[in-house]
């Protein structure tokens, strides 16, 4: 027998309402453990659906839809199928309490190691991200602890090539006002050593500020259309008078029309400091090119010079902060700052820069995106 339409209508509104009760009853229970375990939720949950089944078939029995026998039989087949739900509840929650302790031993463990075990998905998940966020977390540990060790570097340097300088200029001092020293040719040439020294004192107090900038982020750059050529000019010639009191030949090949954004300031300090380093490593009589070419699709700047090449094994510390190698521990060799702040100023203009041995001495090339 078909039961008309309007009857449906009204059987479903007094099933809901009741079912609406338990589920509003429910959710409050759910709000009072929301601090308790996903196991003990999932059983309010399987106990809130079978209740709001029972007392929907009850409120149709009393409106005499249904017989006592039809009525028993229902109320036994949903009591039988509350208990098996509310089992399966159990089960899964306890389930997802030991995929959890899983989780929470791997996290707790050093280092994190993903659980062998298959997990639910979403803790599958979990594990994934903080795998990578553990990953990320060792990066940047290891990357603070080498800007530590070269944070103390850079002080024993610092402190190492202060010193010698400024008890260089205070004995001159001293001698100077206490009238150790009278004649003319000896107290003109004082002063030009007084103002060698305190030119190169301003010139470390310079770098050490420029990477204080690079290293905390602060480092402001003017970019603007401009040319390689008239950047490796200009590098080339501010280094000329130095490679020439050297004894040092120092070429500059660049090809015509190499556009780049970027600040020119900033950029052309970055290929001045490869050229000096080039010339105070390269012996007399050795010779430097500088060459600005396209290659692969970007602008390169190489600077190959002849000092003899680098050890293998100190090539990767070459842009390290105040690395020098114990070559270079020589005076007038600068704090060893000129390397990182290039690399510093080249990754800013999302440049790239490298360095290998190659010849009778070393190759730094230096890549930058073109200006299309």
């Amino acid at each position: 027998m078909r039961i008309p339409l309007e009857d449906l209508l009204w059987i479903a509104w007094y099933a809901t309402l009741p079912a609406a009760i338990v589920a509003a009853v429910g959710l409050g229970v759910l709000h009072r453990l929301r601090g308790r375990s996903v196991a003990t939720q999932l059983i309010v949950v399987g106990v809130s659906t079978v209740v709001a089944t029972i007392s929907g078939i009850i409120v149709i029995a009393l409106m005499m839809l249904i017989n006592e026998h039809d009525l028993a039989v229902v109320l036994a087949v949903v009591t039988a199928a509350g208990i098996v739900s509310i089992g399966v509840s159990v089960l899964l929650g306890r389930r997802l309490i030991s995929a959890n302790r899983l989780l929470v031993e791997a996290v707790r463990s050093d280092p994190y190691t993903v659980p062998a075990v298959r997990l639910p998905a979403e803790l599958a998940e979990l594990s994934r991200e903080l795998d990578a966020a553990y990953t990320r977390l060792a990066a940047a540990h290891a990357r603070e602890q080498a800007l530590e060790a070269s944070r103390r570097e850079l002080v024993a340097w610092v402190s190492h090539d202060l010193r010698s300088p400024l008890a260089g200029l205070r004995a001159m001092a001293e001698a100077l006002e206490d009238e150790v020293v009278d004649d003319p040719g000896t107290v003109s040439r004082y002063h030009r050593r007084i103002r060698v020294e305190a030119d190169r004192l301003a010139e470390m107090v310079d770098d050490l500020f420029e990477l204080s900038r690079i290293h905390a982020g602060t480092l402001r750059l003017s970019r603007s259309r401009i040319g390689l050529a008239d950047l490796v000019a200009e590098a080339v010639a501010g280094t000329e008078a130095l490679a020439r009191a050297k004894g040092v030949i120092l070429h500059g090949d660049v090809q015509a029309g190499l556009p780049v954004e970027a600040d020119a300031g900033e950029l052309g300090r970055a290929l001045r400091n490869l050229v000096v380093n080039a010339i105070r490593h390269t012996p007399s009589d050795g010779t430097i090119v500088v060459i600005g070419e396209v290659r692969d699709g970007e602008a390169r700047v190489t600077v190959a010079d002849a000092c003899g090449g680098i050890p293998e094994e100190d090539l990767p510390r070459v842009f390290d902060v105040a690395f020098r190698g114990e070559t270079a521990r020589t005076p007038g060799g600068g704090a060893g700052l000129g390397l990182a702040i290039a690399r510093g100023i080249v990754e800013a203009h999302a440049g790239e820069i490298g360095v290998v041995n190659a010849g009778p001495g070393c190759r730094f090339v230096v890549r930058l995106p073109l200006t299309t």
